[in-house]
């Protein structure tokens, strides 16, 4: 993709006010009228939308600019990548840039959305045409005082220059700036100019962080509002059959009780009392239908056995491959349930008036969320005002607005604001969780070659989607057969970090090692043969790139010295292309007391340019530690429809210790950016488990590792 090239859009597309109060400049640009192409994204998470949004530039008279971000801050650190881009085409230096997070606007922003790792994909050229409009603007108006043509003028680091060697800074021509027409064409820097772009940058929020400054949903506070604790059915698959109120309202601090739906609701003075007053409730439950991990497994594993399925690609002949096999490798890998765990539990504020409906706090999806509210509450969109506060997490959790509906429904009852606030045994066992899934791959061999696939899914509610079907190995086998069945179950699921690919990734990685072993070859060697078979852009539903996925292969087979030996120390290897970005990593793991502890990984990855050199290695360490945390301690299941974890205490999550150092080697790349939030993690398990199987011996298809690991050996000395 081009990263340089003539922008034309419409007048109407750019949105500006004249002059500001503070006598600044505020200009943005409209990017549902400004981008001519259209962009389907290779990852299709439902109900979402991806359009584009708007960015604004508020230019001061003293050449310093404010850049609102309009999309949702979840610590992907988009917050600080987004106004970087605007201000690089700018052309202002970044220390004269202020950040504000930007709320709810469905007139000017479209696409406020964090999912998906799209958020600087999507905006990679629409946010820096702000930049470079904005740009053009103050060089046209400097032109004008000067009375010389506009392509005689420069500008860089705030500052407009003559032919002369007159100066101008960018506040001494706004206000006339406001006045001219909107340019239609404006030149983006080619990436060899970029003097923002690609340079380590801090997290703008990085100093309230750490000073403890009012930036999260929990630190949201207004006069005169309530606190409220929610009981819910303790189990999924019971309904509410009634209550007493009496003990909770006697406590102090306690101002009322309301019964919505199934659920009730305690309004007090602060969240002590209100969890106090929760914990008083005494309610009746009646079961209706309560589920249970044993039922689940065995569910999944008749539909793995069965003929019910979807089939999402085919392609060649794959019985007959199989038919002629010399040898058929064949696996069931299966992965539990699992919650998001943000730090920061679910909360939200409500203030639910007849003028209009106040919502502030952290969600991902704030248009889709705004406008379920009005539904919900039978009023017009328009009357819904959305504030949106930095996330403490979010890993899909807060796609989902349920919290965000309960405050406002409770809201509207009281009559009064609200703050809801989740303890974290209702976080832990009201949320949507990862779905559990079961994945058979079966392999046929002949002459030494792969010579048909086929993988079958079973999840819970749903299946895999979009573009994931056409992942690696799709292109590479010649007969592949790629299907699903799902159970629906009335526990709730949805997207968990790298929807679906978090485990399928590791069930794919884990199962190309044990062929590889079976056929005598180098795992690494194995994927780099594959790959020789795809041909690029032979098949538009394949939206990986063989060149790339090769590189980063090689690459991190090269910096993670592959093939060498060091006593003690084991090594595992997986490769995987997900939300548009082409990673490999090397695990390195060594043995202590017969238990697996991973010392270090050497990640390749390839998004393109990386905006953010700082940010970009954070996600992806964050990522890799992520996935090596859940694959190897994360369990979760459920008794007659309660969970087995309600705190930390019974959940396990990697500790500090044993984190492993983890190495990041970024491809070099002119190309347009690509995801960056969640490919990281989907390699890490497979690379880690194929390194226990070079330190143990045995082949783990189950998650979580270390339990499954303990199993094995345990059945060993029985």
């Amino acid at each position: 993709m081009k990263t340089t090239e003539k922008m034309t859009f419409s007048r109407r597309g750019f949105i500006r006010t004249s002059a500001l109060a503070s006598g600044g400049l505020l200009i943005g640009f409209n990017f549902l009228t400004a981008c001519k192409e259209e962009v389907q994204p290779p990852v299709d998470i439902a109900n979402l939308n991806f359009n584009d949004f708007n960015a604004y530039i508020q230019i001061a008279d003293n050449g310093y600019v404010t850049i609102f971000s309009p999309n949702p801050e979840i610590g992907q650190g988009v917050k600080t990548a987004m106004p970087m881009l605007v201000a690089e085409e700018l052309d202002v230096p970044w220390d004269h840039v202020f950040v504000k997070q930007a709320g709810l606007d469905t007139d000017k922003y479209r696409g406020q959305v964090a999912g998906g790792s799209q958020s600087i994909r999507q905006n990679w050229e629409v946010l820096r045409q702000t930049g470079a409009t904005a740009k053009q603007m103050l060089i046209n108006a400097a032109a004008a005082k000067w009375q010389i043509d506009a392509d005689e003028v420069t500008a860089t680091a705030g500052v407009i220059t003559s032919p002369s060697g007159e100066k101008l800074g960018y506040g001494d021509v706004v206000k006339e700036a406001a006045a001219l027409e909107v340019p239609e064409n404006v030149v983006l820097k080619e990436p060899k100019d970029f003097k923002i772009i690609g340079k380590d940058t801090l997290n703008v929020d990085l100093d309230n962080i750490v000073t403890g400054k009012p930036l999260y949903g929990l630190d949201y506070k207004k006069e005169g509002m309530a606190y409220v604790s929610v009981l819910r059915p303790p189990a999924f698959g019971m309904k509410l059959k009634d209550f007493s109120d009496a003990d909770t309202r006697a406590v102090t601090g306690v101002y009322d009780v309301i019964q919505f739906g199934d659920k009730i609701a305690v309004l007090a003075k602060n969240t002590w009392a209100a969890m106090k007053g929760k914990k008083a409730l005494k309610a009746n439950w009646q079961d209706d239908a309560l589920e249970n991990t044993e039922l689940h497994d065995k569910i999944l594993l008749d539909l793995l056995n069965s003929k019910e399925g979807e089939v999402r690609r085919e392609d060649g002949n794959v019985d007959k491959a199989f038919a002629e096999a010399d040898q058929i490798i064949e696996r069931i890998y299966e992965s539990p349930f699992l919650p998001h765990n943000c730090m920061e539990p679910m909360n939200f504020y409500a203030d639910v008036t007849e003028e209009k409906i106040h919502l502030a706090g952290p969600i991902q999806t704030p248009e889709g969320t705004a406008a379920q509210v009005a539904k919900l509450l039978e009023r017009e969109p328009r009357e819904v005002v959305l504030e949106l506060t930095r996330m403490g997490g979010g890993f899909g959790r807060r796609l989902y607005g349920d919290f965000v509906l309960e405050a406002a429904e409770i809201s509207s009852k009281a009559k009064k604001p609200i703050k809801l606030i989740y303890s974290r045994e209702d976080d832990m066992t009201a949320g949507i969780f990862r779905p559990a899934i079961k994945y058979k791959i079966s392999a046929s061999l002949k002459d030494g070659k792969i010579t048909g696939y086929k993988l079958k899914e079973a999840a819970i509610n749903s299946n895999m989607y979009g573009l994931i079907p056409h992942f690696f190995p799709a292109g590479a086998i010649a007969n592949l057969r790629i299907e699903s069945a799902n159970y629906q179950s009335n526990i709730t699921t949805g997207a968990w970090r790298a929807p679906y690919t978090n485990f399928l990734a590791f069930a794919e990685q884990s199962f190309f090692d044990e062929v590889a072993e079976s056929l005598n070859q180098d795992a690494v060697q194995l994927r780099l043969d594959l790959l020789d078979n795809v041909v690029d852009g032979a098949d538009e539903r394949i939206q990986y790139s063989a060149a790339r996925l090769k590189e980063v292969i090689k690459v991190a087979a090269d910096k993670g010295n592959w093939g060498s030996t060091s006593e003690g120390v084991y090594k595992g290897f997986s490769a995987y292309y997900s939300h548009n970005t082409h990673v490999a990593e090397v695990a390195e793991i060594r043995m202590q007391n017969g238990i697996p502890k991973v010392s270090r990984v050497t990640a390749a990855v390839d998004c393109g340019i990386v905006v953010n050199p700082t940010g970009a290695n954070n996600q992806v360490v964050g990522g890799v530690l992520d996935g090596i945390g859940h694959a190897m301690y994360g369990d979760f299941t459920f008794k007659d429809g309660k969970p087995s974890s309600t705190n930390f205490d019974t959940y396990r999550l990697i500790r500090m210790h044993e984190t492993p150092k983890v190495d990041v080697h970024f491809i070099e790349s002119e190309l347009a950016p690509t995801g960056l939030g969640e490919p990281g993690l989907p390699p890490a398990g497979g690379a880690v488990a194929n390194a226990i199987k070079a330190a143990t011996g045995k082949r783990l298809t189950k998650q979580p590792l270390l339990k499954y690991l303990t199993e094995a050996e345990t059945q060993l000395k029985g």
